[in-house]
């Protein structure tokens, strides 16, 4: 199991910290080193070029007619104590013709070849039969009539010794190094996630009941501050959200209340003073109102819920317009007419869309019903479809009602409100179908509009696509474009 200390972010920064120093300390030391082994070995091969030339003045033919060298002479006094030289010579068909005594029984290589030491000076890296790595320089030389291939070498071991003295010293303080690299990592981890254990601490205090709090935003922070702003984002949208879920509980309690409180007064007050059949008749009429209310509001609750939780799936179709607006208003001619009211549908028959049918009615329904409660007697509600532009319908109801007013405009599609609290309980709304057609219409990809004058009318649009999100009709637009132009209103 992995200590809690390296779990820490800090740690492992403060780690990646020293292992990037180390890398970096590891790779110059080896670059340096072998950087200098390169200029050794040249330095090597520079120096064997004028042995060479040296070794050439000092080559002669004994009277036995053997090559000898006159070993006793180095180039520079420190030479033969610095570097110990080898020597090999060589005729052109190969035979070892002298070998010096550092050299011993050890060749410099095989036999020479056309080009080897021939025009110049031959440098190459050789291994002798003990494992001795050397760097050889060779040249054809003549002395008498007699042609040599002289071959010097230097061996390596000197330079890789003192290369190895090199890196020694230069990897000799990285423990050092690496100490410091971790305090300094650590503590700048620490100071730059300062923000962050500031935003812990901040975000631990915050409850249900404090989300007012937001995080502390510093611009100097950068990245940290940029999310310290999205927390906070977040942390506004819960608010509004357990705002909106306070108040929703609390109006739809109090909704739910004042039904129930009233069924359970009538029928309290029915069994303490009815005493015939009609009576009770009248007593049981109205704990049905109640409970047809009641079962009303747990249908928008319900219907809010799904919509909330997104698990109201559209099912779309292709349906006339003209069709949805008749059935909308054959279902509450009833009601308009108890009220002394007229209901007038303008729209072509031959304009289509595509859309959930159920739900789309449920949405007009609402405003409609809407519109013939609001409204006095002896008015007319206007029922029209429109084509304000290409590929969207809208559906608008108009009513000659008191209107709203200019500071309700903004709240009238939130849930449970109401422009006057009383007229809406007298009427039996419960301050949702709004809420719901607004709802239906953003599911469409649309949009509600509402446009009212105080005093004279409310007109409310349903601005929908022709084409669902789910599916596409034809030519739809451009037919109903076309459709709309010779449109004439019909009663």
């Amino acid at each position: 199991m992995i200590p809690r200390f390296f779990r820490h972010i800090r740690t492992k920064l403060m780690l990646l910290h020293m292992v990037s120093v180390a890398c970096v300390v590891i790779l110059y030391t080896a670059s340096a080193s072998f950087l200098l082994l390169y200029h050794l070995r040249t330095q090597l091969i520079r120096h064997a070029i004028q042995e060479l030339e040296t070794v050439e003045g000092l080559v002669y033919i004994t009277v036995d007619r053997d090559v000898a060298v006159h070993e006793d002479y180095h180039n520079t006094p420190a030479s033969k104590d610095v570097l110990q030289r080898m020597l090999e010579i060589r005729s052109p068909a190969g035979a070892i013709l002298y070998r010096n005594a550092l050299l011993g029984q050890n060749t410099l290589g095989g036999a020479p070849d056309d080009r080897e030491g021939v025009g110049g000076y031959s440098p190459r890296q050789h291994v002798l039969e003990d494992g001795t790595a050397v760097q050889v320089v060779s040249r054809k030389h003549t002395v008498g009539a007699t042609p040599l291939v002289i071959r010097l070498a230097y061996s390596e071991a000197p330079l890789w010794q003192h290369m190895r003295d090199e890196m020694a010293v230069l990897l000799m303080p990285l423990p050092f190094v690496l100490a410091f690299a971790g305090i300094t990592g650590y503590l700048l981890a620490k100071r730059l996630l300062l923000p962050v254990h500031q935003m812990a601490i901040t975000t631990e205090r915050i409850t249900g009941a404090r989300l007012h709090e937001r995080l502390p935003l510093d611009d100097a922070d950068g990245e940290f501050a940029e999310l310290a702003g999205v927390f906070n984002g977040m942390l506004t949208r819960l608010e509004q959200s357990f705002d909106q879920l306070r108040r929703f509980t609390s109006d739809a309690s109090h909704e739910l209340r004042t039904p129930l409180a009233s069924i359970r007064s009538v029928g309290e007050v029915g069994l303490q003073r009815a005493t015939t059949p009609a009576e009770y008749r009248d007593v049981i009429g109205s704990m049905l109102e109640e409970a047809n209310r009641l079962t009303h509001l747990v249908d928008s609750l319900l219907t809010i819920s799904r919509a909330d939780a997104q698990q109201i799936v559209l099912h779309p179709s292709v349906f006339p317009v003209r069709k949805l607006m008749d059935e909308c208003v054959s279902l509450l001619e009833v009601l308009s007419e108890e009220r002394g009211q007229q209901l007038r549908v303008s729209c072509d028959a031959s304009l289509q869309i595509e859309a959930d049918w159920l739900l789309l009615r449920q949405a007009l329904v609402n405003v409609i019903h809407n519109a013939i409660k609001y409204s006095p007697a002896g008015t007319t509600v206007r029922v029209e479809a429109q084509f304000p532009a290409e590929e969207h319908i809208a559906i608008a109801v108009a009513d000659e009602g008191p209107g709203i007013p200019e500071s309700s405009l903004g709240r009238v599609f939130d849930r449970f409100y109401r422009v006057d609290e009383a007229r809406g309980r007298d009427t039996g709304g419960v301050g949702l179908g709004l809420a719901i057609t607004k709802w239906v219409v953003e599911a469409h990809g649309g949009e509600v509009q509402i446009l009212s004058k105080p005093g004279q009318e409310t007109t409310v649009s349903l601005r929908l696509p022709v084409r669902c999100a789910r599916g596409v009709v034809g030519d739809v637009s451009q037919r109903a474009k076309s459709v709309a132009a010779t449109a004439k209103p019909q009663s």
